[in-house]
């Protein structure tokens, strides 16, 4: 039986522990590296981040006391902030559990309003978490080929005629959700800031994981099913490749230099071990299902398992598991890296949702 050491090798990913000069990577210039290869992303694949925003305000919609038969605060909040181009603002909701004193928060960055088929309010907030949901197309639109003509785009200037480096629509998006945490950071004593997840599923995994790598206050990430362009390198992969963004006019969520590696992509200069090792040494937990086709679900492990060098590095275990590919069942927590496998398709399910908070449970104790 091929080990994961010898599956890793046939993968050929870059890296993690080695600057681009050739120096090993050591704890005293960690930082260094993690600049380096945050710069790298940001060239080649989502642009460059706009600064943080001076001031993040809330205001209060609407409250619902009686959400899941009583047991949960539910308040819909609208937040704003000043840019370039004047303020923006998008509205956010928050279910806080009423018997937990300042619970721990998964922040969702979803797809849709609740109620919705991938949010189970009720599971989440009965296992003691608070959750923040934020809708991504109440930020940008996601209408595909270079729409960039309301919400974050517009007020920070972004128009279709992008620069190489100008950032695409995964780095709004992620933008947003940390402006969701400096609003909770400031205003929101009734829940725990220091115990955040950031969470998101398909083009919001990668959302996700891309805002936790620049965001170093989300205490965890969370990708579900993300695939390429989030927790799957494209090495000896399989789903989805640059021209499949290119075609489905979804080539906007990166920036333009993303385009620069069709047919090439082995030859880029990052890999995608390098945003997941971005959250080291916080917590970094990966979710797959065995029969999406969009996610490679063995890309996302081992790519997972390469970047666990990062956490060994700084003094953490990364990925614990046995020394075999993930059967569906997996969920693997022993690490500050945490993966997990479950059978069939593309959606974050309940299963998916208790996995995770398996898994914040163990760390967060």
């Amino acid at each position: 039986m091929t080990t994961l050491k010898e599956k890793l090798t046939e993968r050929d990913y870059l890296p993690v522990l080695k600057m681009a000069d050739g120096r090993e990577v050591t704890r005293e210039n960690w930082r260094e590296r993690r600049e380096e290869m945050l710069a790298l992303l940001e060239k080649y694949s989502y642009g460059h981040t706009p600064k943080c925003p001076v001031k993040v305000w809330g205001e209060t919609l609407e409250i619902n006391e009686k959400m899941c038969a009583g047991k949960v605060r539910d308040e819909k909040v609208r937040i704003s902030f000043e840019t370039e181009h004047g303020v923006t603002s998008y509205p956010v909701e928050l279910f806080i559990p009423k018997n937990i004193k300042k619970p721990p928060v998964f922040l969702l960055l979803a797809f849709r309003p609740v109620p919705d088929r991938y949010i189970p309010v009720e599971e989440i907030t009965d296992a003691g978490y608070a959750l923040a949901v934020v809708v991504y197309t109440d930020m940008v639109n996601d209408a595909h080929f270079g729409d960039f003509s309301d919400g974050i785009a517009r007020h920070f200037g972004t128009t279709k005629d992008r620069s190489s480096e100008e950032w695409g629509k995964i780095g709004m998006w992620a933008y947003g959700a940390s402006r969701v945490l400096d609003y909770m950071t400031e205003y929101r004593s009734d829940v725990d800031v220091s115990r955040v997840a950031v969470i998101g599923h398909s083009r919001l995994g990668k959302t996700a994981l891309w805002c936790g790598a620049q965001d170093e206050r989300f205490a965890a990430v969370i990708s579900n099913d993300s695939g390429y362009g989030g927790a799957g390198s494209s090495k000896g992969g399989c789903g989805e490749f640059i021209t499949d963004f290119i075609e489905a006019g979804s080539d906007d969520w990166f920036c333009e230099n993303f385009k620069t590696f069709i047919d090439r992509e082995d030859s880029k200069p990052y890999d995608q071990s390098f945003l997941l090792a971005l959250v080291a040494p916080r917590l970094l937990c990966v979710g797959s299902a065995l029969k999406d086709v969009f996610a490679d679900y063995r890309a996302e492990f081992l790519t997972t398992l390469h970047a666990s060098s990062a956490w060994e590095l700084l003094g953490e275990r990364g990925l614990i598991c046995p020394d075999r590919m993930p059967i569906p069942g997996d969920l693997f927590t022993d690490g500050n890296v945490g993966y997990h496998l479950r059978d069939n398709l593309h959606y974050l399910s309940r299963e998916d949702w208790n996995a995770y908070i398996k898994f914040l449970n163990v760390k967060f104790k």
